[in-house]
């Protein structure tokens, strides 16, 4: 059976869970514990493409301390809602960490596969230390047992698309984080 697309649905008919505003309040709110905890250090954020490639440039913005950033990206969903629970490093980082606070930032912490993966991987690179900033914590999914150190929400299990995050690559420019209808009309 062919994995086929639901007709495009107009986000603004999508139940908005989080605003643009609580979004940018939450943000700010992390990117100064970030700034207060490792106060006269600079840190290395590592993005998790594509999704969190908004969430970093806003929290790199919102932290007072001298902070550079490199990306991965992995592959877990593909086309489908549900992640497939394989994880695929599709790209790694281009410098090194060794020694240097590093901060891994996510869009989703779900199942926690990805980040699991992500956190072992980030390791062997001996970073001088490792934590986690995920701008929605799903827990209820949580498949192993990760945390993150820093979450801007979380969230019940429901599919959500906006500020980066997307449904087959559609939405990221969503402003807003809204709610993925179960069935979308026509589909």
């Amino acid at each position: 059976m062919a994995n086929t697309l639901p007709p495009y649905v107009a986000p603004e008919i999508m139940d908005v869970l989080y605003t643009q505003d609580q979004i940018a309040e939450r943000v700010r709110a992390i990117g100064k514990q970030i700034s207060e905890e490792y106060k006269g250090q600079s840190i290395v954020l590592i993005g998790v493409l594509k999704g969190a490639a908004i969430f970093l440039a806003d929290l790199a913005r919102a932290i007072t301390l001298d902070n550079t950033f490199d990306f991965v990206a992995v592959s877990s969903y593909g086309r489908a809602r549900v992640s497939s629970g394989a994880v695929k490093l599709i790209k790694d980082i281009d410098n090194p960490i060794e020694g240097k606070h590093v901060i891994i930032v996510e869009d989703i912490l779900d199942t926690g596969l990805t980040l699991n993966y992500l956190r072992d991987l980030m390791l062997a690179h001996k970073p001088a230390s490792l934590k986690i900033a995920t701008c929605l914590d799903k827990a209820e999914r949580r498949l192993v047992p990760i945390h993150a150190d820093y979450v801007c929400f979380e969230i019940p299990d429901r599919f959500v698309i906006g500020y980066g995050m997307d449904y087959a690559e559609r939405y990221r420019g969503v402003q807003d984080i809204r709610i993925m209808p179960e069935d979308p009309p026509g589909h």
